[in-house]
């Protein structure tokens, strides 16, 4: 972020987004809920479309901090090592992370009206797709372009699932769990 001014605005607009949604993310609303003098989110941030690009962006800063530390070198059992670093990540996303995970959704969902949201929205998220892709491959992948893409979605189902859908929570172990089965069944191990 450009400054401690620019943080704050983005973390109230994550926090209204979660609140009130969509419509109720305004300049005005932003500078009330933070404490700001009127004008301050519109001096930071013009228009609505340069307000939610803030708050995006603002979004995948957080969310690649959270992922971060899960995302270490892969132990002897790369299985194993994977479903559980991807299982933390969900479940981060789930508990700690969740209201920034229903603020995602919420600009997800705006994205798909809005062209310029779209491509900062599709960038933010290559990153992930990327990572994924750089972690199947050194696995042993025999298509980690394909298998990056479908555990990203795997991820995003579950968390829209848990999140919005009309699914249960599930568990961490549900998660590695799955997880484990996806990765046996895409790097063509057996599994217990």
């Amino acid at each position: 972020m450009k400054s401690q001014r620019a943080e704050l605005v983005a973390d109230t607009a994550i926090a209204l987004l979660v609140d009130r949604g969509m419509r109720g993310l305004t300049h005005r609303a932003v500078d009330e809920a933070a404490g700001l003098p009127p004008g301050s989110t519109s001096n930071l941030a013009r228009t609505r479309s340069a307000l939610l690009e803030l708050t995006l962006a603002r979004l995948a800063q957080l969310e690649t901090a959270a992922f971060a530390p899960l995302l270490g070198p892969p132990g002897p059992d790369v299985i194993e090592a994977l479903a559980e670093m991807m299982a933390r990540a969900l479940w981060t996303q789930l508990t700690a992370g969740r209201k920034q995970t229903i603020a995602r959704y919420e600009l997800a969902f705006e994205a798909t009206r809005r062209p310029e949201l779209r491509t900062i929205y599709d960038r933010a998220g290559e990153r992930f797709r990327d990572i994924a892709v750089s972690i199947l491959s050194a696995a042993g992948s025999s298509d980690p372009v394909r298998h990056g893409r479908q555990l990203v979605a795997f991820g995003e189902g579950a968390m829209f699932d848990a999140v919005i859908g009309a699914g249960a929570e599930p568990t961490l172990d549900d998660l590695r769990l799955g997880i484990g089965e996806l990765l046996r069944g895409m790097l063509g191990r057996e599994g217990p």
